[in-house]
């Protein structure tokens, strides 16, 4: 018997978003429908103005749509006044970023708190699942270094940490290898495929194919409107590229040390 396909998490209709420049109206998003079921790793991908970044806004609820709908999990989100959608956003959307956005000033772990603050968590039990996340990162042994003494990459660590620590329903990530090195930028994509990997629903955008090749799904986009939707039938291994890599590095010390 064929397994159950995993319920649907993201479903748009009809998505539109346009703004007001001037005396002209540019029309972002020009009808997108699109379904993401829970537990998939969609990458989201489109040159500047494709309307890529505008429907990360609008699956993150950071903004409103100019006209139709937009399901997250049960509820109707497109249709809720601000204070109801900040309450969504926060509790079932963990964000990464390119620029990490940490607080230079704070520890890893008073960083990774950071939302449960927001929801009014107490102050033990913020504490606790800060650690759990950290861990979970590998960052365990980390938590009291401030952003300055971790790498770049231990800092997209934390990042996802806090993403993470709300135990939110999707992960929205926005270039999240943008600002890290080749090597650096697959630790990354290794830790997001091992979360997907766990049930965890991610969806990426990137303008970078090496970074879309490690999702399930690619959706393409041009000038607003959604032009291609393509399963990915062999996507990469990042933490296998790794290990490739690394042996690929010892065979070379040991030939340059001969």
């Amino acid at each position: 018997m064929a397994a159950a396909p995993n319920p649907q998490l993201i479903h748009t209709r009809d998505l539109t978003k346009t703004y007001q420049v001037g005396d002209n109206r540019i029309k972002a998003l020009a009808g997108v429908s699109v379904d993401i079921a829970q537990g998939e790793f969609t990458a989201v991908m489109g040159p500047s103005g494709s309307g890529k970044s505008t429907l990360m806004n609008m699956l993150g609820c950071l903004d409103r749509p100019t006209s139709g709908e937009y399901v997250l999990g049960s509820r109707r989100v497109s249709d809720l006044a601000g204070d109801e959608l900040a309450e969504v956003r926060n509790s079932n959307i963990g964000f990464v970023f390119q620029t990490f956005n940490l607080l230079a000033r704070t520890a890893a772990v008073e960083n990774v708190e950071l939302p449960l603050v927001y929801a009014g968590v107490p102050a033990a039990e913020r504490r606790l699942r800060a650690l759990e996340m950290l861990a979970k990162v590998g960052l365990g042994e980390r938590a009291d270094h401030h952003p300055a003494q971790l790498s770049g990459g231990q800092q997209q660590r934390v990042a996802i940490a806090r993403a993470l620590v709300t135990r939110p329903l999707l992960i929205l990530a926005d270039e999240p290898t943008g600002a890290l090195d080749s090597r650096t930028s697959l630790e990354i994509m290794g830790l997001l495929q091992e979360l997907n990997r766990n049930g965890m629903t991610v969806v990426l955008v990137t303008h970078e194919p090496d970074v879309a090749r490690f999702a399930r799904r690619v959706l393409r986009f041009r000038d607003g409107h959604l032009v291609e939707d393509q399963v990915n039938a062999s996507p990469g291994d990042a933490l296998a590229m790794l290990r490739e890599d690394s042996a690929a590095q010892s065979i070379h010390d040991v030939v340059a040390g001969a």
